[in-house]
Formats: C-alpha cells, sequence, structure tokens
C-alpha cells in the first residue's frame, strides 16, 4: 500500500502550504492513503502541533511490511523519526522535496541534511540541478524531478480565452490604454514580498522603466517612494486564486535580491537549484514568464517557450522592444498547454508514478 501523512497547516496562503496541500489532493486523487489523521488548518500553533503529533503517532501504527510512505520534506521534527520507523517495519520512504534547510533558513548545515535525506529510498527533486547538488555531496537515494510545481485552483485566468484569438491579442489595452502588443507596450505582474530587504531591485527599477509598466501584488512596499504612478501601480496583497482570476498583465516576472544586475546572495544561490511557486501561479495567470537566466526553471521557460531568459533587468526595455506580436502570441499559447497541466497536477502524478516504478524495480 502506498501511504502520505497529512498534518496541520497553519496557512494555505503561502506558497509553503499550497503547494503540500495541493501535492496531499493530488496523491489522494492517485489512490494513495492518508496513514496520518485528516488534513487541518487550524492557525493557532499550539492546536496544530498536538493535531500534527498526533497524525505522525497514528501513522507509525498504520504503516506495515511493504508498504511505501510518501514525506513532503522538510518535516521539521518529525522526518527521522517517520523514516526509522518505516524501515524498521519493512516499509520504504519516498521524500518529496519542497524546501532545503541549507538554504532556507540556515538551521542545517549541508551534511546534516544529507544524513536525515539518505534514509530516503526515492527521493523526488525539483529538477536536475538540486538533483546534481544532492549527488555531489553524497545522496545514495534514487532520485527523479518534478520538473516544476503544479498549482491547483478552480480560478480562471481572466485572458485564458484569448490566447488563440488573434483579434483579442491585437486589440489588447495595457496600461493607461496603451497598445501592449502593437506598440511593445508590455504589463509585467510582480507578487510576492516587496519589502527593501528581501527585494531591493523592486525599488531600483523604477529608474529603468520606459516603454513597459511594472505592477506590484504583495505587502511591504512603500507607496510613498513611487515615483512614477503611470509606471509603477501597487495592488497590495491579493489571494492566488483572486490573482488568477484578476491579473491583468503581459509577463509575470520572477527575480530575487537587491540587484538588477541579477539574482545573488542567498536567495540568488537558492533560485539556481529551487523552484519559486510563484512561476507556477504567473503560468496558471496565463502570463509568460521573465526570469533570471541561471535560476533552475531558465531551463524549463526555455525548453517550452513560455518566456523570456535575462541576465540583467537594466537591458528589460532593449528585450522587450523586440518581442513581436507573433513571438508573443506563440508564447501564450505554449503558457496554456502548461497552465493547463499545473491545474491538473500533471506534472506531480508524473514524478510520483515515476517513483513508485522506481523503487519496485
Amino acid at each position: 500500500m502506498i501511504y502520505y501523512i497529512s498534518k496541520n497547516y497553519n496557512t494555505v496562503k503561502s506558497a509553503g502550504g499550497k503547494a503540500k496541500t495541493d501535492i496531499e489532493k493530488i496523491m489522494c486523487e492517485l489512490g494513495y492513503r492518508n496513514a496520518g489523521l485528516p488534513q487541518t488548518r487550524y492557525s493557532n500553533k499550539i492546536t496544530g502541533y498536538f493535531i500534527t503529533l498526533a497524525s505522525v503517532i497514528k501513522a507509525i501504527f498504520t504503516i506495515g511490511k511493504g508498504d511505501t510512505l510518501i514525506i513532503q520534506y522538510p518535516l521539521k521534527k518529525y522526518y527521522t523519526f517517520l523514516c526509522k520507523i518505516t524501515h524498521l517495519k519493512g516499509g520504504k520512504i519516498i521524500t518529496f522535496i519542497h524546501d532545503l534547510g541549507t538554504f532556507r533558513r540556515k538551521r542545517i548545515t549541508e551534511k546534516m541534511e544529507i544524513v536525515k535525506l539518505n534514509r530516503s529510498d526515492y527521493i523526488i527533486t525539483h529538477n536536475k540541478r538540486m538533483s546534481n547538488w544532492l549527488i555531489n555531496r553524497g545522496i545514495k537515494a534514487k532520485l527523479g524531478e518534478q520538473e516544476i510545481l503544479d498549482f491547483l485552483s478552480e480560478a480562471k485566468a481572466i485572458n485564458a480565452n484569448d490566447i488563440n484569438k488573434n483579434d483579442n491579442l491585437s486589440n489588447a489595452k495595457g496600461l493607461n490604454g496603451h497598445n501592449k502588443i502593437d506598440d511593445n507596450h508590455y504589463r509585467i505582474i510582480y507578487a510576492g514580498a516587496l519589502s527593501h530587504r528581501k527585494n531591493e531591485f523592486l525599488y531600483q527599477l523604477q529608474d529603468y522603466i520606459d516603454n513597459y509598466s511594472l505592477c506590484l501584488y504583495g505587502t511591504g512596499f512603500n507607496e510613498n517612494e513611487i515615483k512614477n504612478p503611470n509606471k509603477l501601480e501597487y495592488k497590495g496583497f491579493v489571494t492566488p486564486d483572486e490573482l488568477i482570476a484578476s491579473a491583468d498583465g503581459d509577463f509575470g516576472l520572477i527575480w530575487d535580491g537587491n540587484t538588477l544586475d541579477g539574482c545573488y546572495g542567498d536567495w540568488g544561490e537558492y533560485l539556481k537549484i529551487n523552484h519559486p511557486h510563484k512561476t507556477s501561479l504567473y503560468l496558471r495567470c496565463c502570463l509568460p514568464v521573465i526570469i533570471w537566466k541561471e535560476a533552475a526553471l531558465a531551463d524549463f521557460i526555455e525548453k517550452n517557450n513560455i518566456g523570456i531568459c535575462v541576465d540583467s533587468l537594466r537591458n528589460l526595455n532593449v528585450i522587450l522592444s523586440s518581442v513581436s506580436k507573433e513571438d508573443y502570441r506563440k508564447m501564450l499559447s505554449n503558457v496554456r498547454t502548461v497552465s493547463d497541466k499545473l491545474a491538473s497536477g500533471y506534472y506531480t502524478r508524473e514524478a510520483l508514478e515515476k517513483g513508485v516504478a522506481e523503487l519496485y524495480k
């Protein structure tokens, strides 16, 4: 039998909570069984702690010889314990990686993380770069990749039906009524943390915006620092479903850090092996993406022709001016195909089914 373990999620508004609850739903649809208690969403941390603990305890009595347990990583206090008990009872472990503690919170060393993950029989990583990073540091388990994070939602993008309609595309209007296709005036959307500490580049970018406009969604932005309201608009926080249903733009931007000339520092290094969940959100909004060319997902974006890979945001005016109406239409058509897959859980299903098959070869 193939099992997973559910837990309490303090919030599903964050990328981590949303990604994990989506995967639980997909596993349930695949016929895998929850070895623990039903999923809960209590915001009280003490309540959530005891519910998750009870779910783990139930799971160790549920799993038996020959069973497989899928664990979404990290699972903080319980990961090593569940791996040990499952193996003692004759079962196997598939680990589904969301974040690596070595990068994310730096509360664990590379060596400690590899020791933990080596308790797996099979590991699903984000991409080949993450797999190679693990192999180079001593991972012994079999590895597979997800390619990109799925994004389940009943919401429908407002431009989803326009992708193959040439007339609508050629007549689409951007900020202040500009014809965003014919005069190369594109509207770029950025969603996420907007503070100086996390994304100083946003405040620098204003000085380089010419033939496009930028629309920001999220928290932490200082509206008093808007230099030109015709080029920069702040929408505040909206839920992912609301963004999918209302995002009126042409591209979604994937960038982090304090410079326009690449994503460096801790966040930038993580982008080289990690998949930002917001990429999938943009694609579900039916938006092609603009992404740092050294990001791990740049390979996927380029292969599927669903966006633009750039080395610096200083050059964005020139790069966008070279995107023709036909180029953009092709990207939109490809985005629609990928978006439909993300909405159905395609990439998670493929990764899980491959993992189970490889585990029992």
